[in-house]
Formats: C-alpha cells, sequence, structure tokens
C-alpha cells in the first residue's frame, strides 16, 4: 500500500493505543504467559473440587469439614474475586496492567502457601478468601494485556486460545489432584502453586509489556463495598437454607433479603455515580446483556453439577481422585479442541445459532445426570462430559469476544472485570443454590432412615453422603444399614439438582437465541459503548474485523458485533493478520 494511504488511514483513525511493533512481534509468547498466569488460577478450583472428598475426611486424612464448609472454602474464594474484579479492573487501567498481574499472581501463591498449611476449616476458609483477592487482580489482568497486545481483528483468534487454556486447566486440575492425594497430604494441592507462580512471576517480567488507561477515572470504593456486602449476604442466606433444610427461617431470609437489597443498592448507586465501577448504559444494549448473562447462567448451571459430581464419583460410585480426574478428561478436551476453532464456526453460522446450540448441549449434559445411577456405564459418563465441554467451548468465546469489543483497547480492565464478574459470581451462585437444593433433598430422603442412630449424631448424619457415611463407620455393625439409603438419598437429590441445572441451561439458551446478534455483517455487538472514542484505533461502531487465523485478511461475516470488513465506517484502513516484520505505519495500516 502507498505511502499517501498510509498517512490517510492514520489520519482517519481516532486517536487511540495502537499496538507497537515490538509487542505485536511476541504476542503469542506473551499469550503464553497469559494463559500460565490463568491456568494456575483456574487449576486451583479444579483440583478443589476433586479434593473435597479427602478434605470432608476426619483428620488425619483431611480436616473434617461438613458439606456447608466446603461450599464456603470454594465461596470464600469466588466471593472475594467477585467483589475485587470491579477495583482491581479499574487499578490495572489506571496503575498498569502488568503490575496489577505481578501482585497478583504473588498474592495468590502466598495465599496457597498458607492454605496448604490449615489446620481447620475456618483456616482453609480464611486462606482461600486470601487466594481469592489474588485472583482478583489475575484473571481480569490476563484479558486486559491480551486485548492491548493483539489487533483487533486477532483479538477473537487469541480470546479463543485464551478459553482453551481453561479447558486444559480442567484437564490438568484433577489428574493433577489425584495424583498429589495418592502420595501426599491433601494440603499438597495448593502448595503445587507455588511453583509455577515462581515461574509465572519470572516470565511476566521478561516478557508482558505494560498499558494502562491515559485518562483513568476514580475508583468506586462505595460501589465495590455494596457489590462485596450484597454478594456475601446473599449466598451465606442461601447456603443456610440448604444447611436447615427449610428456606422460611429468620436466619436464611433476613441475609438472603438483606444481600439483594444491597444489590439493588449498588445498581442504583452505579447508575447515578460520575466514575461507577462499572457503566451500567452497556446493559441499555440487549447483545451485551446477553452476553453477560449466557456467562453467569453456563457457570450457575455447571458449578453446581462439578460441586456434587466429585461425591457421585468418588463416595457413590467409588473411584479414587485420580479416577475421578482422569474420568472428567473428556469434559476438558473438547473445550481444548473447540474453544479455540469455534470463532470459524461463529463465522459460518453467526453467534446467535453457535451460541444457542452451545446452551442446548451444556443444559443436554446437565439433564444427563438425572438418569445416572450406582452401575451407569463409564462410557456413557465420558460421552455426557464430553458433550458439556463441546457446548461450553463454543458459548465462552463468543461472548467474550462480544463483552471486550464492546468497550474501547483503554478500558480493557473493566470490560474483563465485567466479564469475569458474572462468571464468577454465576459460579458462585450456583454453588450455593444448586449446592442447597443437593444438600435440603437429601436430608428429606435420608431422614425416615435415621431411627436408628443416636439422637445427638442424627442432625450430623442428615447433612450429606459423607456425614452419613461417616457415622455409619463410627457405629461399626450397627450402621451397615445406613449405606444403601445414603447412596439412594443422594442419587434422588443429586437426580433433583441436576434437573434445576438443565432448567437454568435452557433459560441461557433462550436467552442468547432471543438477544445475541445473529449471522449478519454489520451487527453491533462489538462497538464501543456510548461515549467511547472507537477501541485501539477503531472507529466508533466498529467491531472484529473477521477472525482470521495468520495470513487471512479478515474478511467474512466473524463473531458478535462483526463490522463490514475492510475499512471501517470512518473509512480508515486497519491492521490485518499478515505476519512478518513492518514499519509501525504499515503495520497500522495494512490488510
Amino acid at each position: 500500500m502507498s505511502q499517501p494511504s498510509s498517512a490517510s488511514a492514520a489520519s482517519a483513525a481516532p486517536p487511540g493505543p495502537r499496538v507497537p511493533e515490538a509487542v505485536h512481534r511476541r504476542r503469542w509468547a506473551v499469550l503464553g504467559v497469559l494463559m500460565l498466569s490463568l491456568l494456575i488460577v483456574v487449576l486451583d478450583n479444579s483440583i478443589l473440587n476433586v479434593a473435597v472428598k479427602t478434605i470432608a475426611a476426619p483428620a488425619p486424612t483431611g480436616i473434617g469439614a461438613t458439606q456447608s464448609e466446603l461450599e464456603w472454602a470454594i465461596n470464600s474464594y469466588t466471593l472475594v474475586f467477585a467483589g475485587l474484579l470491579f477495583t482491581s479492573g479499574l487499578l490495572g487501567d489506571r496503575l498498569g496492567r502488568k503490575k496489577v498481574l505481578l501482585f497478583g499472581i504473588t498474592v495468590f501463591g502466598i495465599g496457597s502457601a498458607l492454605a496448604a498449611l490449615s489446620g481447620s476449616p475456618g483456616e482453609l476458609i480464611a486462606f482461600r478468601a486470601v487466594m481469592g483477592l489474588g485472583a482478583a487482580f489475575v484473571m481480569p489482568a490476563t484479558l486486559a494485556v491480551l486485548m492491548n497486545v493483539f489487533e483487533r481483528d486477532e483479538q477473537p483468534k487469541a480470546i479463543g486460545i485464551w478459553a482453551g487454556s481453561v479447558g486444559l486447566a480442567i484437564a490438568i486440575g484433577p489428574i493433577t489432584g489425584g495424583i498429589l492425594l495418592e502420595h501426599f497430604w491433601w494440603g499438597s494441592i495448593f502448595l503445587i502453586n507455588v511453583p509455577v507462580v515462581l515461574i509465572a512471576l519470572a516470565l511476566m517480567m521478561w516478557l508482558v509489556p505494560d498499558s494502562r488507561d491515559p485518562r483513568p477515572g476514580r475508583i468506586d470504593i462505595p460501589g465495590v463495598l455494596l457489590s462485596v456486602v450484597g454478594l456475601v449476604l446473599l449466598v451465606y442466606g442461601i447456603i443456610r437454607g440448604g444447611e436447615l433444610a427449610d428456606f422460611t427461617e429468620v436466619t436464611v431470609l433476613a441475609p438472603t433479603l438483606g444481600g439483594l437489597a444491597v444489590l439493588v443498592l449498588f445498581v442504583l448507586h452505579e447508575r447515578r455515580s460520575d466514575h461507577p465501577a462499572i457503566d451500567m448504559t452497556y446493559f441499555k444494549r440487549p447483545a451485551f446483556s446477553a452476553a453477560v448473562a449466557a456467562i453467569a447462567l453456563v457457570f450457575f448451571a455447571l458449578m453446581g453439577v462439578t460441586f456434587f459430581s466429585a461425591f457421585y464419583l468418588q463416595s457413590v460410585r467409588g473411584y479414587s481422585a485420580l479416577q475421578s480426574g482422569l474420568l472428567i478428561l473428556p469434559l476438558a478436551v473438547a473445550q481444548m479442541v473447540f474453544a479455540p476453532r469455534a470463532r470459524l464456526v461463529v463465522e459460518r453460522f453467526g453467534a446467535k445459532a453457535v451460541c444457542t446450540v452451545g446452551m442446548l448441549l451444556v443444559a443436554l449434559g446437565l439433564a444427563a445426570f438425572a438418569f445416572f445411577d450406582a452401575s451407569t456405564p463409564v462410557w456413557v459418563m465420558e460421552v455426557v462430559f464430553f458433550v458439556q465441554g463441546a457446548g461450553m467451548a463454543h458459548i465462552m468465546p463468543p461472548v467474550t469476544v462480544a463483552i471486550m469489543q464492546a468497550l474501547p483497547r483503554e478500558k480493557a480492565g473493566s470490560g474483563s472485570a465485567i466479564n469475569n464478574t458474572f462468571r464468577q459470581v454465576g459460579g458462585a451462585l450456583g454453588v450455593a443454590v444448586l449446592g442447597s437444593l443437593l444438600s435440603s433433598t437429601y436430608r428429606g430422603e435420608i431422614e425416615g432412615h435415621l431411627g436408628g442412630v443416636p439422637e445427638a449424631l442424627r442432625a450430623t448424619a442428615g447433612e450429606s453422603v459423607e456425614a452419613t457415611l461417616a457415622v455409619a463407620e463410627k457405629l461399626g455393625p450397627a450402621g451397615r444399614d445406613l449405606v444403601a439409603p445414603a447412596y439412594d438419598a443422594f442419587l434422588d437429590a443429586m437426580h433433583v439438582t441436576a434437573l434445576a441445572s438443565a432448567v437454568i441451561g435452557l433459560i441461557g439458551a433462550a436467552v442468547v437465541a432471543l438477544f445475541l446478534p445473529g449471522r449478519t455483517p454489520t451487527g453491533t455487538a462489538g462497538a464501543p459503548g456510548p461515549g467511547a472514542p472507537g477501541a485501539g484505533g477503531t472507529a466508533p461502531g466498529e467491531a472484529g474485523q473477521g477472525e482470521a487465523g495468520p495470513g487471512e485478511a479478515g474478511q467474512g461475516e466473524a463473531g458478535p458485533g462483526v463490522a463490514a470488513p475492510g475499512t471501517g465506517p470512518d473509512g480508515g484502513a486497519r491492521r490485518g493478520s499478515v505476519p512478518g516484520p513492518a514499519s509501525e505505519a504499515g503495520e497500522s495500516a495494512r490488510r
């Protein structure tokens, strides 16, 4: 392309940061470091899901955690994570994403070491919260850095690979956890994070460039506090309802309704604030709202099922922690295979069709659990896990692209915070709501069989299948009659919970079918929001430039919100994904 054309393109494009050539050349290496950082955050949760049975066991095998304490070991991490995502995203935009990434990974490593040495469920819950603090600064920063080292046309491909790394973590986590639990004590599942953190820190300091918003706003401290308080109260009330098997108790209603009231105040505050933690005007756009709702709903459904599937595989089916990890490998493999390629399917069929089918596959997989029993063939479980993974792989990349390309590049931290907040809040509420449903249903089923249990142990025995089996073991021969009813009660509770999860999945399918953009070349889901002057040198209203691979020009109908190929609405040319060195001006203007 001639120099006059390059100059014309540069002058036509609105002001905004372009990717420097030096950064552009090492963008794939940077993505590898970001994936390593994401890997340990996701891996930690997948390891914990395999270890819940061991942690629930009495000392010295575990620490005797009850089902509610296990839920809080998960939720303390998730709630701190979700509650601080707004702040961490804004701090990254303001102070520099590399700085907050280094801070977060360091805190995560310290929290992991402390969690490994926990001597009680209370300590584990507290140190898991420290890990959540670190993770809150890691995950949004990885996606924000990604948006600032890749040009817009390559972002869908990079996001697909980024999302596929979640599948890698799902695969490595349970298998690693199973190996560690077979050879070491339960705390090793957290201690394993420490050397990975040290490697990630070294690579970050070497490879990852820093970036920030040149015009950052103030941090919305009241908004952050309202979100944290509201979520903690709401989820505590739901978990308490599961413990009591009664959602009408004052100790359940008070925190639940109080949490909802605080969250309403949070929304009102954000709408009136001149420096909100989250810009509510983005939610006025149906495609944007549908994308974040899809993330929340799919993780709501899946996290609850993941929580009880560990008990099904280990308690009812009798598999070891390592065997359980290997059994869910198809779910991870499906994500690793399909997530990086989801952009190609979206180009052909459109985001609406792809995400709707993905949600239906997830719902189908969840519903299948309602037919599992103590003798379901292993190959059937493997097929179900693979279907679930394939469904997720065709949901997460397109909706993440829709969210991230809706904001200007300078606000990548805020966009990543929105994406991850809804993901984590959905997961936390899934564990709480579906865990409570599982607990209350199990209690109702097993109570009729506890007549021969001493009154002092009766309440404990009815809390979960692990608790019932532990009491049966204490009672010796007198407790043998409890084992079969415990398995039957758990299977009944699992079936109810699985059907509830499937309904959530169907609601998600309806949401994306109604509101996500279809297969059109002029969608607006990826356009910068109100008042945003184009993302990273793109024109207002311009979305992803085709999700092309290396050497392609980014033509065709790409993911959510993809604009017409070629030039933006202002006529400005765009950098294509053609690899190789070039001057910054030529790199900015070439197709």
